[in-house]
């Protein structure tokens, strides 16, 4: 009698949200990682079809073709000088968060934790924190990558490089909004962001038929400083089998 007493309290309980199972309280919702509506993990490489000109080589002083700058951007473009970049040790401009996926080279992608997820670009030697549920810290300093604030979201296709026809296929999407930036370059050449802009991303995955695995990365880059509309790209990744062609290499400012 007293173990059928027991056992209709352990009911009781259990039913009424007293115990949970494997211990998991009521109502908290799953980390970002459990809840990942794809999987970006594992080794990328950038594959050029658009902007070639200005992404495989350094573009020539003065070419902001494509990015709409103002005027007060055009005076940094026009005077731009590497060595004074590299004199003053800022040799990283051009690898900031805005301009660092537009940077031909390999991406490592991994769960830092639960609710936190590294991109390692081989270019610059760079590393970007993609941050679920969280939020800036007060009085942050600016920095290269910034801060990344990243959830899951229902894509509803649109525009891409490669993933053109694609990206109607990928049925779910990352977006990530990063701020609290350091002044750099969108271009190697010079062309200026401020430390008040705002980074949109919507990261899409995707396989083609014969098996290939793909990311696209649109990109939207507002910054009232220096642009005088949206300034958007999209980029186009490849997923690679290990870690080979794994290349990293300082940031360069020619």
């Amino acid at each position: 009698m007293k173990r059928l007493v027991l056992w209709s309290a352990l009911f009781t309980l259990a039913t009424s949200g007293g115990i949970h199972a494997q211990g998991v309280p009521a109502n908290v919702p799953p980390s970002a990682k459990a809840a990942a509506l794809v999987d970006l993990t594992g080794y990328w490489v950038s594959v050029v079809t658009e902007d070639w000109r200005w992404r495989m080589v350094t573009p020539l002083k003065g070419d902001a073709a494509s990015i709409p700058i103002n005027a007060e951007a055009r005076k940094i473009v026009d005077a731009w000088d590497p060595a004074k970049d590299e004199a003053a040790g800022l040799q990283c401009k051009a690898y900031g968060a805005p301009g660092l996926m537009r940077i031909p080279g390999r991406l490592h992608i991994a769960w830092q934790d639960d609710n936190t997820l590294k991109i390692e670009a081989d270019a610059g030697k760079q590393t970007r924190l993609f941050h679920f549920g969280g939020q800036p810290p007060a009085n942050v300093a600016g920095s290269w990558q910034g801060y990344s604030a990243a959830h899951w979201q229902t894509a509803q296709g649109g525009p891409g490089g490669l993933g053109l026809a694609r990206r109607a296929e990928a049925s779910r999407s990352l977006e990530v909004v990063t701020t609290e930036l350091r002044p750099g370059y969108l271009r190697k050449n010079g062309v200026p962001y401020s430390d008040k802009t705002v980074l949109t991303e919507y990261y899409d995955r995707f396989t083609e038929p014969g098996g290939n695995e793909w990311f696209t990365i649109t990109t939207i880059v507002n910054d009232p400083t220096y642009l005088g509309n949206p300034f958007v790209t999209s980029t186009d990744f490849k997923k690679q089998s290990d870690a080979s062609g794994w290349n990293p290499r300082s940031c360069a400012a020619r």
